[in-house]
């Protein structure tokens, strides 16, 4: 396993003085990040080979969020690279060694000439460590929609929604989906989110919300202006 220390600080808590959701991702991202890094296998390294890793899917679950001051311990290793896919699981513990988040995701590595999926080449065997899953349960593989949409106020992306491939970061579509919701005023307590990512919004698009709720959470869809293309869809759980 691969591991940052870290310590939570006050920019990265929201109005209860904890860890916010984005900067959960945001901590997994990072570690992921430092490790590709740290084994020269970078995302300069692989733009320079025409390469780029896309994320597929998240699953994360949250038992407690760190409170402001307190220090951590993010982890991340990866256990699966077969054929167009990788998978990657993740962990971030208190100072006692609990485990307070744990995260599984699947990656595509997308050959930037060609726009799509390729197969993972053997250089990147240099991640596995052999350490199995995380103990999470499966990642469905689509996220079931119940009963009738309610439309959210559409979002215009701008730059502060971009990461380095020049389209929306992962964790910015988890924070349109929860702002959506306070914005219809649906109350929400979130202990798992499951994120499946389709397409890649961009600088001037215009993301378009629809909100289904049931019994056990919310599943917000994102997509264009036309809705003719989903750019992701995230399911948020109490």
């Amino acid at each position: 396993m691969y591991t940052i220390e870290g310590r939570v600080r006050y920019s990265e808590c929201d109005e209860t003085g904890k860890l916010s959701l984005v900067g959960v991702m945001n901590y997994l991202q990072d570690c992921s990040t430092f490790h590709s890094e740290d084994i020269g296998r970078g995302f300069k390294q692989l733009t320079s080979e025409g390469y780029a890793w896309v994320l597929a899917t998240w699953q994360i679950q949250v038992d407690r969020l760190p409170q402001f001051g307190e220090k951590i311990c993010v982890g991340t290793w990866s256990y699966q690279m077969k054929g167009l896919q990788a998978s990657r699981s993740f962990v971030i513990n208190d100072a006692s060694g609990a485990n307070i988040v744990k995260a599984d995701s699947t990656w595509y590595l997308m050959d930037i000439k060609e726009g799509k999926a390729a197969r993972v080449p053997e250089s990147e065997s240099v991640y596995l460590t052999g350490e199995p899953r995380v103990d999470l349960p499966p990642t469905p593989r689509k996220i079931a929609l119940e009963g009738n949409a309610v439309d959210g106020p559409a979002i215009l992306v701008s730059q502060q929604h971009l990461d380095t491939n020049k389209h929306v970061n992962n964790a910015q579509y988890v924070l349109m989906a929860v702002d959506t919701l306070v914005a219809l005023g649906y109350s929400h307590k979130l202990r798992r989110i499951v994120v499946q990512y389709r397409s890649q919004a961009r600088l001037g698009d215009t993301i378009t919300p629809q909100v289904y709720a049931d019994e056990t959470g919310f599943s917000v869809v994102l997509k264009d202006a036309e809705n003719s293309t989903v750019f992701a869809t995230v399911r948020l759980e109490g």
